[in-house]
C-alpha cells in the first residue's frame, strides 16, 4: 500500500498525465507527497525542518526529471523513497555529519518478539548481525507504507516519546481521540511489519 493509500494503476495514471504534459496532474502530484517525503525525511536528519523540506523538494523535482522511468511495479510513494533517501545521504554527505538512524518502540508486540528472539542469542556473529539490520529495515519499511497522518502520530509517540495529550495538541483533537487513532495505527503497522515478516519468524522458531 502506497503512503496515501493509492493504487498501482492510480499511480500509473497520474504519471502517465504529467508524462502527457497535464500541469493539473503536476500539481497533485506535489500536494500529494510532499508532505509524505517531508515526513520521510524529517525523522531521519534529526527533525531538521529545513533540511526536511529542502530534501523533499529536491526529491520531487528529481523524479520528475526521471518520471519516464516509473514503470508501475511499485507504489509511487516506495519508488520515491528511492530517491529521497539519496537526497538524505547527500545532506549528510554536505554536512559532514554521521548518517542517523530510526527505530521504533519496543511495545508494538510483534517487534518485540523479533527483538526477544536477537536478545536471546547471545552469539556475536555475522549472520545475528544480519538478522537486527534486517529487522531494523523491516521496521522502515513497515512505517513507510502507512498513510501519512499513521506514520506522524506512531513517530511523535515512539520516536519523540511525546505524551498522547500533545499528540492530541498538534492533531487538534481531544486526547481520548488521539489515543484511538494511535490504535488504529498500531494496527496498521503491525500488519504491515507482519506482512513484510510473512513466515520468517515461524520458520526461524522450527529451524
Amino acid at each position: 500500500m502506497a503512503a496515501r493509500g493509492t493504487e498501482l494503476g492510480g499511480d500509473k495514471a497520474l504519471v502517465q498525465r504529467m508524462l502527457a504534459g497535464d500541469d493539473r496532474a503536476f500539481d497533485e502530484f506535489f500536494a500529494a507527497y510532499f508532505e509524505s517525503l517531508y515526513r520521510f525525511a524529517l525523522v531521519r536528519v534529526r527533525d531538521d525542518a529545513n533540511a526536511a523540506e529542502e530534501i523533499a523538494q529536491a526529491t520531487l523535482c528529481n523524479a520528475v526529471r526521471r518520471m519516464e522511468t516509473y514503470r508501475g511495479e511499485a507504489p509511487l510513494f516506495t519508488w520515491l523513497c528511492t530517491f529521497c533517501r539519496h537526497e538524505i545521504s547527500a545532506w549528510y554527505g554536505r554536512n559532514k555529519v554521521r548518517q542517523h538512524s530510526i527505530g521504533l518502540a519496543e511495545d508494538i508486540e510483534e517487534v518485540q518478539a523479533a527483538l526477544d528472539s536477537l536478545a536471546a542469542d547471545e552469539s556475536d556473529t555475522p549472520e545475528l548481525a544480519a538478522r537486527r539490520k534486517e529487522l531494523a529495515r523491516l521496521i522502515r519499511v513497515a512505517l513507510d507504507r502507512l498513510p501519512s497522518h499513521y506514520g506522524n502520530v506512531l513517530e511523535w509517540k515512539y520516536i519523540d516519546e511525546l505524551p498522547v495529550n500533545e499528540i492530541a495538541a498538534r492533531l487538534k483533537v481531544n486526547p481520548k481521540a488521539a489515543e484511538s487513532l494511535l490504535t488504529r495505527a498500531r494496527e496498521a503497522f503491525r500488519d504491515a511489519f507482519t506482512a513484510l515478516c510473512g513466515g520468517q519468524s515461524q520458520m526461524e522458531t522450527e529451524a
